[in-house]
């Protein structure tokens, strides 16, 4: 029996069982693995959360939830408030045990467990990396979670988050998105650019989230990716503002619902605009730390988050780069008051939850004497807890990827920060919890993960978005779509079973009618010795040496389809010049690829970005302005449709 089935069990038996307490509650205390307290009252039923046998206000749904926050946060500790204030990763065990290691394998194994957190550290924000590909285990650890929450002092329910999940990726950035719908990536819903489809996929995401408990969802990305070299450019949508503004909406809208008691928060980001890095460098990483804006265009990469603020986006995340020259000091964004408190706060008024990126306050051992540092730009030489007291400073209410709150403590018992200053942004956190409802139920039904998860309709749907988000570049002789079963293909870097449902599989290109070729944008790694920065597809767009020359030796042996998937806008112009015909793709399986090469499905893609023509058009261009380069091979917009044979 699952633990939300337990949970109406109670309610159930507390319609003929029950006492009457001197408070005028009636009590009933429930036989389940909770061993929790249940009051009823005027035929309502409440949870008591700390145990002390009434209701409080803060238990009390009927009160408002600005009178249940100022009623919580009168009761917690200095330690409860800034264990709040944290939110960092944590390992889900193929036991589905809160503190359990079976399964766990590198990184995540090294990660202290959730309940050591949640016990020593007093936090109840977290997010999750790798878990179960089975998500029945994912929810049942999550009920796990909640339950051993409900055991402390308060019974304050755990928030769990996550990055994006739902997507067919080929880039180490995003999370794996096994078990969930897969649908292509954000720039393929900016080259379909249909509003309608946007709401479905998030209602489709906030369906298979809430399943099995995430209920905060780092995304979306709305940075304009007008570096063409930048490393995230396939988790935004285009270098478009008004593009991306327009499809910001529904997204946010779809994933947060009606009302968050029944969505997930979103934390949208990286504000103030996380696109215009230097040379496309990642400021994740120290050998890149400051944005640059050679156009003077710095406000155009805040009209995504204005769209967003309509929206009421629930959380910001400002990114790890430093506004080079665009404020009265040259700190990181989650450093800098200007644009936190100024900006942020102030100019557009939002009362938000604002949570920094992963990692400004401590510095990461990797091993062999390697340290991921800090992303600490402009403070560097700052102490720990300075960095701590001046992100607070900035206006932001949260630390991502840390679980320093020791430093808080430290800071409030110097007499450096005031403990009034830690309740403004504890009561944004409790605010936002509240309206999520977690604290009227915070369960999942275990029962019903495989009904949600990836159901044949969200799998159509996930698969639809792959195949009308390609785009078709150059279609010489009406070379597409290809006939079923009349042709020849030699095939590279595709599935031969699934081809073959198609056409005739053969050995070699000169027995061949046409080749077809999946390939990816190019990158190259930077010189450094942390190897999660050289995972990173950095470096220049364009194919080179015998890599180049293999395609090439292809496309002229046979004609030949290049399919190429962008998550950074290619330089292709010999390529494509060579081609029969070339289609790009933002994330799609062999199968949706072949939907579209055999015509069951048509591309109707048009480019979110601009291809350059080469790379000393991208170097030439100015890194916060959009489509700017000389004479792009594709402009942005551009996309052919297949002509009638």
């Amino acid at each position: 029996m699952n633990k939300l089935t337990l949970f109406f069990l109670g309610l159930v038996l507390l319609t003929s069982c029950s006492e009457s307490n001197k408070n005028g509650n009636q009590l009933l205390e429930i036989l389940s693995n909770k061993s929790q307290v249940i009051l009823k009252k005027e035929g309502l039923i409440f949870r008591d959360l700390n145990k002390n046998q009434k209701l409080d206000i803060y238990e009390d749904v009927n009160q408002s939830i600005e009178a249940r926050i100022e009623d919580l946060l009168s009761q917690m500790n200095l330690e409860e408030k800034a264990g709040m204030m944290f939110i960092n990763g944590v390992p889900v065990s193929t036991d589905a045990a809160p503190d359990g290691k079976e399964g766990l394998k590198g990184f995540v194994a090294t990660l202290p467990s959730i309940t050591e957190n949640m016990n020593t550290r007093k936090m109840t924000h977290f997010n999750i990396w790798d878990i179960p590909s089975d998500l029945n285990i994912f929810a049942k650890w999550y009920n796990n979670v909640q339950e051993v929450a409900e055991k402390t002092r308060l019974g304050i329910p755990i928030t769990i988050a996550s990055d994006p999940r739902h997507h067919f990726n080929q880039n180490t950035i995003e999370m794996a998105s096994t078990g969930f719908t897969q649908f292509c990536e954000m720039p393929g819903f900016a080259a379909i650019g249909d509003e309608k489809l946007v709401r479905e996929f998030a209602t489709i995401v906030r369906r298979e989230y809430i399943a099995i408990g995430i209920r905060e969802a780092l995304h979306p990305q709305v940075d304009l990716v007008t570096e063409p070299r930048w490393a995230r450019i396939n988790g935004s949508f285009s270098e478009d503002a008004v593009l991306t503004a327009r499809l910001v909406k529904p997204y946010i809208e779809g994933l947060q619902g009606e009302k968050l008691s029944n969505g997930v928060a979103c934390m949208t980001k990286h504000f103030p605009g996380g696109g215009p890095q230097k040379e496309g460098l990642d400021p994740d990483f120290s050998f890149q730390k400051g944005q640059i804006y050679p156009g003077d265009n710095f406000e155009y990469h805040l009209i995504p988050f204005e769209a967003a603020f309509e929206s009421k986006t629930a959380a910001i995340m400002p990114y790890y780069g430093v506004p080079t020259n665009q404020t009265d000091e040259n700190v990181a964004m989650a450093y800098n008051k200007t644009i936190i408190t100024t900006l942020l706060r102030e100019k557009y008024n939002y009362d938000g939850v604002v949570c920094t990126n992963w990692g400004l306050i401590t510095d990461i051992p990797l091993g062999q004497d390697v340290v991921w540092e800090a992303r600490a730009w402009g403070v560097e030489n700052l102490t720990e807890a300075e960095r701590v007291f001046k992100v607070i400073d900035a206006g932001c209410d949260q630390f991502g990827g840390e679980s320093r709150t020791e430093l808080v403590l430290q800071l409030v018992s110097e007499g450096k920060l005031l403990e009034k200053r830690i309740d403004q942004s504890v009561k944004r956190l409790l605010r936002q919890k509240f309206e999520l409802g977690l604290f009227d139920n915070p369960f999942v039904d275990e029962m019903k993960v495989n009904e949600v998860i990836d159901s044949e309709t969200s799998k159509a749907l996930g698969e639809k978005t792959q195949q009308r988000s390609m785009t078709l570049l150059k279609n010489d002789n009406a070379t597409l779509p290809l006939e079923q079963k009349k042709h020849k293909v030699f095939i590279k870097n595709l599935d031969s079973v699934t081809v073959s449902k198609y056409a005739e599989v053969v050995m070699s290109p000169e027995s061949a009618d046409f080749a077809i070729i999946r390939i990816n944008t190019p990158w190259y790694a930077v010189e450094t010795k942390n190897f999660i920065a050289a995972s990173f597809h950095h470096g220049d767009l364009d194919f080179k040496g015998e890599e180049k020359e293999k395609i090439l030796k292809l496309l002229k042996t046979v004609p030949t389809i290049v399919d190429i998937y962008l998550d950074r806008p290619a330089v292709i112009p010999e390529i494509t010049e060579s081609a029969a015909a070339v289609i790009a793709n933002f994330g799609a399986s062999d199968s949706s690829v072949c939907e579209v090469l055999f015509g069951n499905s048509e591309p109707q893609g048009k480019l979110p970005f601009e291809l350059p023509s080469s790379m000393e058009a991208v170097d030439n261009q100015k890194t916060d302005v959009p489509y700017d380069s000389k004479n792009p091979l594709f402009k942005f917009g551009f996309g052919l449709k297949y002509q009638k044979k």
